[in-house]
């Protein structure tokens, strides 16, 4: 994983800063939603942790003597706030993360709706310096961290505080912030993360790969889907617990689990955790069409590598994507 690049502090001097506490919450909203968000793996729970952190901030701001920035200090903040709020609580997986073997697709499928899934989030809701800190196999593979060690990790390597910061700010010493990182890093190298898979933009190709993509499911053309992905690509869609391997399982998958058939099935291009995505319509009798699931998609090169499909209006809504689309949408 690549390390961020700070954002660069106000010209103002720490105290000032809070004087507008309207601004500062505009200023520094979305990436303490990033924040939040990396730590909890959960857009909703990630929007409630921001709120508490300005309001703490807001209550404690006659206090503030400037001995750091206003932004580090509302880093520090939020890091407890969200510390407090994950006792006890069970991790957010993907259906990969549960440690099942892959799927057989002639199998059932099993929901389980009770596990509280690691949740997509919207480009356009936070701000990040790389996309590779917020994308999808990274705060997957947070999630596999005790909350401390995941605090670590994303002070040192994401906000590149030092080991004192760190210490200071998690009320421990900087042995045992090394220590947490090293087991941190351990974790983390097991998912065998690639900085590689993550780009700024996408290249002309992979943008024609995408068009191509909607339109093998607008046709629900099964050969071409295949022919689209990596012989290796991997498929899950929670709240369904199994996981799929391999090209051609996930055209049997969507050939015969997927209620859709010819031009049913329209997508809507967005972004969702630094990757492109797509809210997938179903047709209904009414010859309209309602939310299904979303896809967020990881790319190699020219094909796509993982598809994460994501159920549940929240999610369409959450994006700002329609909550129905007419039955002429594509004619």
């Amino acid at each position: 994983m690549r390390t961020a690049t700070v954002t660069a502090e106000p010209s103002t001097t720490p105290t000032a800063e809070l004087d507008d506490f309207d601004a500062l919450t505009q200023r520094y909203q979305r990436e303490l939603l990033a924040h939040c968000y990396r730590m909890s793996g959960s857009v909703h729970e990630a929007e409630d942790l921001v709120q508490e952190t300005l309001l703490r901030a807001w209550k404690a701001s006659a206090d503030f003597q400037g001995r750091s920035s206003v932004r580090t200090w509302l880093y520090r903040i939020a890091t407890n706030v969200c510390l407090t709020n994950l006792e006890g609580r069970p991790r957010r997986p993907l259906p990969t993360g549960l440690g099942a073997t892959e799927s057989d697709v002639r199998d059932p499928l099993d929901a389980q709706p009770e596990i509280p899934w690691l949740e997509p989030i919207p480009d356009t809701a936070v701000q990040v310096e790389e996309k590779d800190t917020i994308r999808l196999a990274f705060v997957a593979a947070l999630q596999h961290l005790p909350a401390r060690q995941r605090a670590v990790l994303i002070l040192r390597d994401v906000l590149r505080w030092s080991a004192a910061e760190v210490a200071d700010a998690l009320d421990t010493t900087s042995a045992a912030v090394n220590s947490a990182l090293q087991r941190a890093h351990a974790q983390l190298d097991k998912q065998q993360l690639d900085a590689d898979q993550v780009t700024s933009s996408l290249t002309d190709t992979q943008e024609q790969l995408l068009s191509e993509y909607v339109e093998a499911f607008w046709n629900k053309d099964i050969d071409r889907i295949v022919m689209l992905l990596t012989a290796e690509a991997t498929w899950e869609m929670p709240p369904y617990t199994g996981w799929y391997h391999g090209a051609a399982n996930i055209g049997v998958l969507i050939d015969t689990k997927c209620p859709g058939g010819h031009h049913d099935m329209p997508m809507i291009r967005t972004e969702a955790n630094g990757q492109p995505a797509f809210g997938l319509y179903m047709r209904t009798r009414d010859g309209d069409f309602e939310p299904f699931h979303m896809q967020v998609l990881q790319l190699d090169g020219e094909r796509v590598e993982h598809v994460s499909a994501f159920f549940g209006r929240e999610v369409f809504a959450r994006f700002g994507l329609p909550d129905r689309l007419p039955a002429d949408y594509r004619d």
